[in-house]
Order: structure tokens, then sequence, then C-alpha cells
């Protein structure tokens, strides 16, 4: 059996649990796209009631509640997405709709932070756009509080301020796909496992970062995130 490795391996991508020293430790990261309508019509597209669009992001893009992130290279329209995270504690394939909650440990407000205009030129080209969202601390996310305590919200504010001044302010009941049906539809996808992050969507009120900026996150019933953007990150040589 092969067991050793030729470097160190890197430190397992965690996110706190509020109220305890534990961590939830982070297998992949799973995002929902245009899940709410006035979202998906602010981007130029019809909502659509068929199955969640997904794709993903590295499962050390997550950053702690509260970081200072630099603004990440090759953009000039970083944008800022606030979402409700689903983290899981079960998995499996085919699961279905009425027992997808069983597999949800807890909930946290995140920021799906994405590179606005490397998405939209990947999308002129026909090509994906993984690196518009899959991109170094691209996924600030806050404290898991556990579903035993807050049970599982499907209503209630999600909103976003930059710098004290709302840009979102929505509220979770608008959710094309609520939870239960994302887990299912996943998990005909992959085989789902515990670790597993699950962004849901974001509302209406996305919108442009810059350095300097404080962002703040928040959803009812869940809790907060923050972060703080610096200068541009510089090139590595």
């Amino acid at each position: 059996m092969r067991d050793e490795f030729i470097f160190p391996p890197p430190a397992q991508a965690h996110v706190a649990i509020q109220g305890t020293s534990k961590c939830f430790p982070v297998r992949r990261i799973f995002c929902v796209a245009l899940n709410y309508a006035d979202h998906a019509r602010e981007m130029g597209k019809e909502p659509s009631m068929t199955a969640p669009f997904f794709f993903t992001k590295p499962a050390d893009a997550v950053v702690e509640d509260a970081a200072s992130i630099a603004y990440p290279s090759l953009t000039k329209n970083l944008h800022h997405e606030i979402e409700l995270v689903v983290a899981l504690m079960q998995g499996g394939v085919d699961i279905p709709v009425s027992r997808a909650k069983d597999c949800v440990f807890g909930y946290a407000a995140g920021v799906d932070l994405t590179r606005r205009d490397l998405q939209n030129e990947a999308r002129q080209q026909g090509r994906p756009w993984d690196m518009s969202k899959g991109f170094d601390h691209s996924a600030p996310i806050g404290a898991l509080r556990p579903a035993s305590e807050i049970g599982h919200p499907d209503r209630g504010k999600i909103a976003l301020s930059v710098n004290g001044v709302t840009r979102q302010n929505g509220d979770l009941n608008d959710l094309i796909h609520p939870v239960p049906q994302i887990i299912a539809a996943l998990s005909l996808q992959v085989a789902l496992a515990p670790g597993d992050l699950i962004f849901t969507g974001t509302p209406a009120g996305v919108g442009p970062l810059n350095p300097g900026d404080s962002v703040k996150g928040e959803i009812d019933g869940v809790g907060q995130v923050s972060f703080t953007l610096t200068d541009k990150i510089g090139c590595a040589r």
C-alpha cells in the first residue's frame, strides 16, 4: 500500500461551526446558477423551471469569515453574489426529495465571487467559464449553523451590503429550486458525500467590488459573512 507523499499534502479546507471549536471539513463545492428569477433577468436570461444548472469551485476557494481578500488577478469587474450555503453530512446517489433534508448538517451565508468580465467573454466565445468562478479565495463563508438548531430555512431575508450600502435584498422563498430539489437533482449527476457544500444561488443586485471595499452578507436565521478587499494581487515570479 502506498502511503508516503513526495511532499506534505495541503491542509484540509474547512468552515467554522457556530458556537464550537469544531469545524466542518470541505470535500467539494457545488453552485447553482440563476436560481432566483430576478437575478436571471438582470443577467439577460429568462428564469428556467427545468432542472437546476450546476458549476463548481475548488474546496480551497473557501475563505473564513472576516478575512481580508486580495482583489483577484485578470479582472476589472469582480462581482459579489450573496448565497445560502448548504453543508452535507450524508450523501448518496439518486436521493429522493423526501429524504434530501436528512443529508444536511447545516447552513451558512456565503458569497460567490465572480470575475464577471471573464465569464461574459467565455460565454460569448462558447467556452466554459470555470475560471470566472473557481479562482483562489472566491468562496467566503460565514460560520455554519446546524440544522438541528435552526431547522431548514426556506424563507427570510438574504441581503448584502458594500461599505454599509445595501446592494442585494431578497428572500429565500424566491428560490426557483428549493434546497431539497437541489440536492435531489445534484445527486443524479454525482455521488454526494459528507463534506460537500452547495451554494444555492443569488438574488438580484449583483455588482462590482473594488479594492478597499468592506462587504457584509446576512441571512435571517442563518448568520452573516463579511470580508474586506485589499489591493490587487501581484503576479508570482
